[in-house]
Formats: structure tokens, C-alpha cells, sequence
């Protein structure tokens, strides 16, 4: 695949968080797995850093507050023009907002919510950093899904809060902004008796071959490697129970 340099617009998802309980075992997870090296990032909210890929940032890696009992779970961010206009907008679609709107040192400022189901995302206003900087190649972020139990009620709010097109496809749905899809909703059949989240895909050049290395790594097979719509993909989890896919398109 060719690399993707990114520019976000408003809505579209520009970035992706892992809380992790032990920062040195996801290093060396995701490192192997999908050949990422790590620089230091903001340190407002502990320790944090971020993954990069031939340079380019791509992802980032904290420590969850071992008090409050935060699940190992990766966070989609939306780019926002404004995290304080968007958090307003959040309360008043029916949602929450749970941190922020909060500084992240000269990086920007975030804001994490959950929306009408309970799914956890996140808004990102970039200042020094704008969010990934490539995607679509091994190792990059692919694409991003909402699971949830009311399709319909999601696409009326992420629709109504970020201001991007809906394209509807029976109890499924497309967010678009300026004519690209930039993400998608998945109605009740995909949840699976699970919870309602944002899953977030790694490129990979072999969903099959990346799927015995995680296991290898530590992690767990979710979901046997199969073909969809995006490509042969692959549901895992890491060593510490964080959920991901990988996509070979």
C-alpha cells in the first residue's frame, strides 16, 4: 500500500490511545507486532508515549490510573475544531463527557466522552500535534467502527456533534467528511453480546501471519482471520485484554 499523509478535518478520526496497566509490556507488544518505535508525549495525565512508524506518530500509549479501575481499551479521537464547542454539544445530543476539556501540555486539548449507547471516545483540538500523521500501510492505522446496539441513535449524534454526512445502509451507516468515509457505525448484529465501543484496525501485510504473532507475543485470537469488506481481518486482544483488529487489504 502507499502511505496516506493525513490532514483532519473537523470529525474525522485523527488519532487512537491505549490505556494500558503496564506501559513496558505494551511497548514491547506492539512493537514487535507492528513495528513501532515510541518518543515521549505529554505528561499532564502520567505517562505517556507515543508510536511511531518510519517517524510518522500513529498512535499513543498511557498508563490507566490503577485506582480507578479503567479498562485496557483503545480510544478513538475525532479532530475538533474546538473541544469546548464539542463537549457542549456532546451534553446536549445525549451524551457524556467524563475528562476535559483539558490542556495536554503544547500538544492540545482533549476531551473524553461517551456517547448516547455508552461507547468512550475521544475529541482532540491539535495545536503541536495534529493527531496521526500516516495511515493505510503495515503498522498504520486502517479504519475505525463503531459497534452499538441503536445504529440509528449513533448516527444521529456523532451526525449532529461533528457535522459530518451519514449514509445510511439498512442498520448500518458511513461518516463522511468532504465526500471521504472517514469511519463507520455497525448496528446490534455486529456487537456480538459485547459491548457497545469504537474498534480501531492496524494494517497488516498478513492478517493470518499477524494473527500467530500476537498470539506468539502474549496476546489472544478474538476472531479467527476472515475475509470482509475491508479485507482479510483478524480480532485480537494483547496481553493485557486490549482489543484490536488487523486488516489485509
Amino acid at each position: 500500500m502507499t502511505a496516506v499523509r493525513v490532514q483532519c478535518a473537523q470529525g474525522t478520526p485523527c488519532w487512537v490511545s491505549l490505556m494500558a496497566r503496564d506501559l513496558g509490556t505494551a511497548e514491547t507488544f506492539y512493537g514487535a507486532l507492528l513495528g513501532w518505535e515510541f518518543e515521549s508525549g505529554p505528561v499532564r495525565l502520567g505517562r505517556y508515549v507515543r508510536a511511531t512508524l518510519n517517524g510518522a506518530p500513529v498512535a499513543g500509549l498511557g498508563v490507566a490510573p490503577a485506582d480507578l479501575g479503567f479498562p485496557v481499551e483503545w480510544t478513538t479521537y475525532f479532530a475538533a475544531d474546538s473541544t469546548d464547542g464539542t463537549a457542549q454539544r456532546i451534553r446536549e445530543c445525549g451524551g457524556t463527557v467524563a475528562v476535559g476539556p483539558l490542556q495536554a501540555d503544547e500538544s492540545g486539548r482533549l476531551v473524553i466522552a461517551s456517547d448516547v449507547s455508552g461507547a468512550v471516545f475521544g475529541v482532540w483540538e491539535g495545536q503541536e500535534h495534529q493527531g496521526w500523521q500516516t495511515v493505510g500501510v503495515p503498522g498504520a492505522p486502517a479504519w475505525t467502527e463503531l459497534v452499538t446496539s441503536d445504529g440509528d441513535a449513533a448516527a444521529a449524534f456523532y451526525g449532529s456533534v461533528f457535522g459530518p454526512a451519514v449514509e445510511r445502509s439498512g442498520d448500518d451507516a458511513v461518516l463522511r467528511v468532504e465526500g471521504r468515509a472517514v469511519a463507520g457505525i455497525r448496528g446490534a448484529a455486529a456487537l456480538r453480546g459485547g459491548p457497545p465501543r469504537w474498534r480501531i484496525y492496524f494494517a497488516v501485510a498478513d492478517a493470518d501471519r499477524a494473527a500467530r504473532r500476537a498470539v506468539e507475543l502474549g496476546g489472544r485470537l478474538l476472531v479467527e482471520p476472515q475475509e470482509s469488506m475491508h479485507g482479510r481481518v483478524a480480532r485480537l486482544s494483547d496481553p493485557e485484554g486490549g482489543r484490536f483488529s488487523v486488516v489485509q487489504r
